[in-house]
C-alpha cells in the first residue's frame, strides 16, 4: 500500500510540473571567411546557423570512447551536408575545396576540450581542439564525396586528417605528405592552426608530426543519421517559424496523440522533425513528416510509453530562410498500471465511505443504554 501511495503522489507531480510553459529555443550562427583558393582574392562570407533541437540531440548523445575505433561515430557527414554543398558551389577543384575547409577549422576557436565533441556541438560552441577540428572536417569532406581518414598520432596526443584528391596539390608550400591506403594516397591536412588565410594546407604537415608513428581510422563506423542538418548560405537567411499543437494533453498508454503544426514560409515538402523526451531521457527523434502545400504537418502517435513526455519540432532552414524550432510542448501520458492503481483507490474510498456512514446509522439506531437506577429503600 505504500509503494502504492508514493506511485500516485509521483504521478500527480509530474502532472503539475507538465503545466510549466517551455520558452522559445535557441538559434546557434557563426561566420566564416574563405578565399577561391589559398592564393586567391575573391572573398565570400559562409554564415552557419544551428538549431537548439539539433544540438540537443548530438549533445545527449553517448561521448564515451571505448576505443579508437570509436573516434569515427563523431563523423556525421549528413549533419554538416549543407556546408558541403554550399562549398561546391564556388569550389571545382577538390584540393581547393579541401583547403577551404581547412579555413573554417582555422576560424574556430581552439580550446581542448574533454570529452570529443560532435560537430553540431562545435559549430554551435565555436571551440574545440585538435580531434574536434579533425570530426568536423571529415564530416564536411565526407558529406562532399571525399574519402577521407582520421590521422592518430597517440605519442604526440594528436589528430589531423588525409584526404584522396584527384591531382597531387598545387598549393603546397614544400614537400608534399601523404599515407598510402589500398595503394591510394591520401594527402594530410592540419585542421589546428588560428591563421585561416596563412594556415596549414592539404598536403603540408607539421614539423612534430613528420616521423610521428600514426594510426589511420577509416569511417565506417562514423554516424549514420539521415536527419537533422545545420543550414548554410553566403547570404543573410530571412527568419523562420514553425508552431506545434498537440492533442490530447493528458492520455493514457497506448492512445493516439495528434500532433501538428504549420512552418513559416508556407513550404511545400519541406521536412519536418519531430523529437521527442520522455521523462527527462535523452532526446530521440519521433518522426520525420513533410509539410503539405500551405506548410502544415500532422501526425499521429500512438503513445506506447508513459511518463512526461516533451516534444518539440524542427525545420533545418535552406538557402534562404534560417533553421526553426518550435517551442517544446508537455503532454502526460498515464500507464496502464497507473490507471488501474486509480480505479482500485476510487472503489477503496467508496468502500470507506459506504462503511463510515453504515456504521454511523447503525448507532443512531439504537438508544444509548441508561445507568441502572439505584434501589429502593
Amino acid at each position: 500500500m505504500e509503494r502504492q501511495k508514493k506511485i500516485l503522489l509521483l504521478s500527480i507531480l509530474l502532472i503539475l510540473s507538465s503545466t510549466i510553459p517551455h520558452s522559445y529555443a535557441q538559434t546557434y550562427s557563426s561566420s566564416f571567411e574563405l578565399l577561391n583558393h589559398p592564393d586567391g582574392s575573391i572573398h565570400y562570407r559562409l554564415n552557419v546557423m544551428v538549431q537548439q533541437s539539433l544540438y540537443d540531440y548530438y549533445a545527449e548523445k553517448s561521448h564515451v570512447l571505448n576505443s579508437n575505433a570509436d573516434f569515427a561515430k563523431f563523423v556525421t557527414p549528413y549533419a554538416l551536408k549543407p556546408i558541403a554543398d554550399r562549398l561546391w558551389e564556388i569550389y571545382t577543384d577538390d584540393e581547393d575545396f579541401t583547403n577551404a575547409v581547412l579555413m573554417i577549422t582555422h576560424q574556430i576557436t581552439y580550446e581542448v576540450t574533454v570529452p570529443p565533441k560532435y560537430p553540431v556541438e562545435t559549430l554551435a560552441e565555436n571551440s574545440g581542439d585538435c580531434d574536434i577540428f579533425s570530426y568536423v572536417a571529415a564530416s564536411i569532406l565526407k558529406a562532399g564525396g571525399l574519402n577521407v581518414v582520421l590521422l592518430y598520432y597517440e605519442s604526440e596526443s594528436h589528430m589531423n586528417i588525409a584526404v584522396n584528391l584527384s591531382h597531387t596539390p598545387n598549393y603546397v608550400r614544400g614537400q608534399v605528405y601523404y599515407v598510402t591506403i589500398s595503394g591510394m594516397q591520401y594527402y594530410m591536412a592540419e585542421t589546428t592552426g588560428g591563421e585561416w588565410q596563412t594556415g596549414w594546407r592539404v598536403g603540408e604537415c607539421p614539423d612534430s608530426l613528420r616521423n610521428a608513428p600514426v594510426q589511420i581510422i577509416t569511417l565506417e563506423n562514423s554516424d549514420q543519421s539521415t536527419f537533422g542538418q545545420v543550414s548554410a548560405s553566403y547570404k543573410t537567411l530571412q527568419s523562420s517559424s514553425i508552431s506545434l499543437t498537440i492533442s490530447p494533453a493528458y492520455l493514457t498508454q497506448g492512445s493516439i496523440v495528434t500532433i501538428a503544426g504549420q512552418l513559416s514560409p508556407a513550404l511545400q515538402n519541406e521536412t519536418v522533425i519531430i523529437y521527442l523526451q520522455v521523462n527527462n531521457s535523452p532526446w530521440k527523434v519521433l518522426a520525420e513528416v513533410n509539410t503539405t502545400h500551405n506548410g502544415n504537418y500532422a501526425y499521429a502517435w500512438s503513445a506506447e510509453t508513459s511518463g512526461i513526455c516533451n516534444i518539440r519540432a524542427s525545420w533545418s532552414g535552406n538557402e534562404d530562410y534560417s533553421v526553426a524550432d518550435s517551442p517544446i510542448q508537455t503532454i502526460t501520458i498515464m500507464s496502464t498500471f497507473f490507471i488501474a492503481l486509480l480505479g482500485v483507490t476510487a472503489v477503496l474510498a467508496c468502500v470507506g465511505i459506504v462503511i463510515f456512514f453504515l456504521s454511523r446509522q447503525s448507532r443512531s439506531t439504537f438508544p444509548e443504554a441508561q445507568p441502572p437506577e439505584p434501589p429502593s429503600i
